[in-house]
């Protein structure tokens, strides 16, 4: 139980390390960087408690937000999907979610990638969306989405079959 404890703190605290000391400093097209510190709240226990992983959400981004000076966007979008993740696994998942069987780590890969991709796409919607906090800027924030969205996909997949993520 204790080790398992040290294995999440451990990832939780190496893909903020990772997110902020190298990814942030990866600018393609000169705005457009990876979002992989979600990773940790997609790979999650699906038994974890709500309440808990609400609790765990909001810290995650509230990390990121602490080291880039983002005035709480992260944390908003890490609750949003986190709140939302039970309705995503279901979607995704079905039967296996509806009677607590499903392990992440043992899934096919393609439902696997739906629900990533949901995740991501959702989380950076609403990102990018407070991040500009205008619709005047709407081809961008479409831009951003978009591009962010398939670097952070690719990252996300690597990071999966490089760690097997177990």
């Amino acid at each position: 139980m204790g080790n398992r404890y040290l294995v999440n703190i451990l990832k939780f605290a190496g893909l903020v390390l990772l997110q902020v000391l190298l990814l942030d400093n990866i600018l393609l097209f000169g705005y457009v960087n990876p979002y992989v510190y979600i990773l940790f709240l997609i790979m999650l226990p699906t038994t974890i408690n709500r309440s808990r992983l609400l609790v765990v959400a909001f810290f995650r981004g509230l990390c990121i937000d602490i080291f880039n000076n983002t005035g709480g966007v992260h944390a908003a979008s890490t609750l949003i999907i986190s709140f939302i993740r039970p309705f995503l696994l279901k979607l995704s998942f079905g039967l296996s979610y509806d009677y607590n069987t499903l392990n992440l780590t043992k899934t096919d890969f393609k439902s696997l990638l739906v629900y990533i991709s949901m995740m991501v796409f959702i989380h950076h919607t609403f990102l990018f969306i407070l991040e500009y906090y205008s619709f005047t800027h709407l081809k961008l924030i479409l831009k951003n989405i978009a591009l962010s969205f398939l670097l952070t996909e690719i990252f996300i997949i690597i990071l999966i079959k490089l760690f097997n993520y177990k």
